[in-house]
């Protein structure tokens, strides 16, 4: 009896196109959360940038608009990469919004998920659907936010204040440390511009987030030059490093030349340039030139600002993964066309 119950039930879930795994909600569902984020508040983030400095209105008003659709926009995009019926998906906007209302948005990522997958669940099982699909996810979706919301808001605060509190104290370890792993999460299929968001990293911690990003993205770019040109090179330097994620499987020590250069750069940005960051900048790299843009809303200008993108987002990346990734190149460890991608 319990055999077919489980055979039930994983039926039903089949059904509903419900699959509870770790790669459908922490790389599916937030790498989807990404795209929300910067179709919402990064976005409204640059235009602020642009209204403050160039005394444009419209530029704010704009900013205003787009930072206000963060929390729908979140719960939208969740919903959408858990392939949600078109009710579920339009109700979702306003799980989306109590949640990063309560507890940011981790709050809205926990609220949406739990939200959308009881209204899958209940999706086109009754004659009054129309009713009862976006009341239970709405219902549910703001309980949930109401109970884990705080809770999870605080934790995370607290997490990236540590973080943010210990690289000012320790400069040199936690910038090669934060960059490093920031980095490597832009490359995996996580979002590091999610994690970012999420701890609030910003300062000096944001600036070797930043750091690592760049390692990432234009050293892969710079490294992988031979095999794909400059339609890699645009790709990966303005795109994203985690195109290489199929060629990282096959062969993991192509990895090690940019994580490198990350671990040189992260401190050379938190102690030569003093090097900070917005939250929504600093996961992004040189993504269409946002984790630039951050910087310059962080620091506001000045030479050693400019000193400092030009080097660690750029210069420093592409020569340090090169001099690394030719070392590999001549001990056997890369071979060619270990890079190439299918562009």
């Amino acid at each position: 009896m319990n055999q077919k119950n489980q055979t039930g039930i994983k039926a039903f879930l089949e059904r509903k196109n419900i699959h509870p795994t770790l790669k459908t909600y922490f790389i599916d569902a937030m790498g989807a959360m990404a795209f929300g984020l910067f179709a919402s508040l990064l976005i409204g983030t640059i235009f602020a940038t642009l209204g403050e400095k160039s005394g444009i209105e419209v530029f704010n008003t704009i900013s205003q608009y787009a930072k206000g659709a963060t929390g729908a926009a979140l719960g939208v995009s969740i919903a959408y990469a858990l392939k949600a019926p078109q009710l579920v998906l339009l109700s979702a906007a306003t799980v989306g919004i109590a949640g990063n209302d309560l507890g940011g948005p981790v709050g809205a990522f926990v609220a949406a998920i739990v939200a959308v997958e009881l209204g899958k669940m209940v999706s086109k099982e009754t004659r009054v659907d129309i009713l009862v699909t976006p009341g239970v996810t709405i219902i549910s979706g703001v309980f949930m936010a109401q109970f884990v919301g705080p809770g999870v808001s605080a934790f995370m605060t607290g997490f990236g204040n540590l973080v943010k509190t210990t690289t000012m104290m320790q400069p040199f370890f936690m910038g090669i440390l934060v960059s490093a792993l920031i980095g490597i999460a832009l490359t995996l299929p996580i979002s590091s511009a999610a994690i970012c968001i999420m701890l609030s990293l910003d300062g000096l911690a944001g600036g070797a987030a930043t750091a690592g990003c760049c390692a990432q993205m234009i050293g892969f770019a710079v490294m992988s030059f031979r095999e794909n040109g400059i339609g890699g090179l645009l790709a990966q330097g303005l795109g994203t490093s985690m195109l290489q994620m199929g060629n990282i499987v096959k062969n993991p020590k192509i990895w090690l030349p940019p994580t490198l250069a990350s671990m040189v750069t992260g401190p050379v940005a938190t102690m030569v340039f003093h090097m900070e960051n917005i939250p929504t900048g600093a996961g992004m790299g040189t993504c269409g030139l946002v984790g630039p843009i951050g910087v310059y809303t962080a620091m506001g200008g000045g030479t050693n600002m400019w000193l400092g993108i030009l080097l660690v987002c750029f210069l420093l990346p592409a020569v340090l993964t090169w001099v690394f990734g030719e070392a590999l190149r001549k001990a056997g460890w890369i071979k060619d066309g270990d890079l190439k991608l299918e562009l």
